[in-house]
This record gives C-alpha cells, sequence and structure tokens, in this order.
C-alpha cells in the first residue's frame, strides 16, 4: 500500500487502535492529522512524524473543536484522502433499568455524535476533492450486545447504521465507507480495565476462539487496508476484525 503525496486524518490517534492506524499510514508514506482528546498526547505523536504529522487536541464530541480540526487540517495540507474515526469510549457498566442518563448521553456524545460531525467535514472535502476513504471503528458490539453497556452497544450499532448510509449515498461519487468492528484487543483502554491482572487477561483471552485477544496493528491494517486503493471496490462493509468470535 502507498499513500505518497496522501493525507490521512485519525481520531483517537494518540493511544491503542488509533495510534496504530497512524504508525501505518506513516509508514506508507502518508502525512497524518493526529487528533485526539489529549492534545499532548496527539503532538507527541505527530512530533515523531516531523513535517508529515499534525496533532490536534479536542473534544470531538463539540462541533466547533470537529470544525476546528478540519480547518486546521485543510489549512496545513490541503486535503483530506482518508480518514479512519477511532475516537471512542467505553463508559461504566450498569444495569439497564438503573442506567444513568448522564452516563448514556456521555457515550453516545463521542463514539455516535462525535462520529457522525467528523464524517460531515470528512464527506464535503472528499466531494469538493472528487474521492477518498472513510473507515470507522466500530466493534463486536455493533454486532451483538454487551450485557451492562446499553450506551456501548447503541452507539457502535449505530456507527454502522452511519457507514451503510453514507456509503450508499456517497457510491456513485467517489467516496468509499467502511467500519472494522474488533473484537477483544489488547488497547490501553482494556489493559486499564484489566489492571494487571493476570487471571482477568486469561478470561478475556479465552472468550476468543484464538485464544488470545487482539492486538492494535492487526486492527489497525484491517482499517489502512480499507482506506486503501486495494479496497478500491469495497464500501459498506462492516469487516470483523475478531479471531473468529463473530462468524456471521
Amino acid at each position: 500500500m502507498d499513500f505518497s503525496g496522501k493525507t490521512a486524518l485519525v481520531t483517537g490517534g494518540a493511544s491503542g487502535i488509533g495510534l496504530a492506524c497512524v504508525e501505518q499510514f506513516a509508514a506508507a508514506g502518508a502525512n497524518v492529522v493526529v487528533a485526539d482528546i489529549s492534545g499532548e498526547g496527539a503532538n507527541a505523536v505527530a512530533a515523531k512524524l516531523g513535517p508529515k504529522g499534525l496533532g490536534f487536541g479536542g473534544d470531538l464530541a463539540d462541533p466547533l473543536a470537529v470544525a476546528d480540526l478540519f480547518d486546521l487540517a485543510m489549512a496545513r495540507f490541503g486535503r483530506v484522502d482518508c480518514a479512519v474515526n477511532a475516537a471512542g469510549i467505553s463508559g461504566n457498566w450498569g444495569a439497564f433499568e438503573d442506567f444513568p442518563l448522564e452516563e448514556w448521553h456521555r457515550v453516545i456524545a463521542v463514539n455516535l455524535t462525535g462520529v457522525f460531525l467528523c464524517m460531515q467535514h470528512e464527506a464535503r472535502i472528499m466531494l469538493k476533492q472528487g474521492g477518498g476513504a472513510i473507515c470507522n471503528i466500530s466493534s463486536g458490539a455493533g454486532f451483538l450486545p454487551a450485557p451492562g453497556m446499553p450506551h456501548y452497544t447503541a452507539s457502535k450499532h449505530g456507527v454502522l447504521g452511519l457507514t451503510k448510509v453514507a456509503a450508499k449515498e456517497y457510491a456513485a461519487r467517489g467516496i468509499r465507507v467502511n467500519a472494522v468492528c474488533p473484537g477483544a484487543t489488547l488497547t490501553p483502554m482494556m489493559e486499564k480495565s484489566i489492571g494487571g491482572d493476570a487471571e482477568r487477561q486469561a478470561l478475556m483471552d479465552a472468550t476468543v476462539p484464538f485464544g488470545r485477544m487482539g492486538r492494535s496493528e492487526e486492527i489497525a491494517a484491517a482499517a489502512v487496508w480499507l482506506c486503501s486503493d486495494a479496497a478500491s471496490f469495497v464500501s459498506g462493509e462492516s469487516m470483523a476484525v475478531d479471531g473468529a468470535s463473530v462468524c456471521r
């Protein structure tokens, strides 16, 4: 895959799957815009890329922050050829009937509204350019329910809905839109949840038919491929990258 002369934008790019996407785009020659809630983290990652990197810190559930992100990207690189919308949070668990509304709103805002806002800007730019590729990071919870996590489940199902709508709307206008649905993946978010407990990690590994959790770079490889010319006839796909956890 060759992204020389192209610009990729990655949200959630300071860690986990987003960071792995940044590294793979950069290795393939792209300019990369690294967006993250942690401006310090985003700038640190971008600094390692030299003049081909650009960091941005902001809450992508905020329409003004999203507008600033894309204004900055266009001012620096003049185009956005591909985007991976990877920013997301898992939120807290709770019983459905007692689930706190504020927790619902927080996860929906980041995981669904934030993706929607970014996709709007990405589509506007790509339509003017004559094409582009978008990959949204959903989850295995986009296919199957995650009990105790109604907010996360709804948000990741919603991301797949947005992906399919946009894929249909832009199919004849040069923009491909796909999603990757990771299974259990050993990201910093997952490591925090495990808390260094070997028994808990073993239980998580055992939920995956492969016998282990995925690695961020394995998920990123699918997302970057979907953004590449090698996937030129793929759009509207919800790709499970989960060690056979979901066999659709």
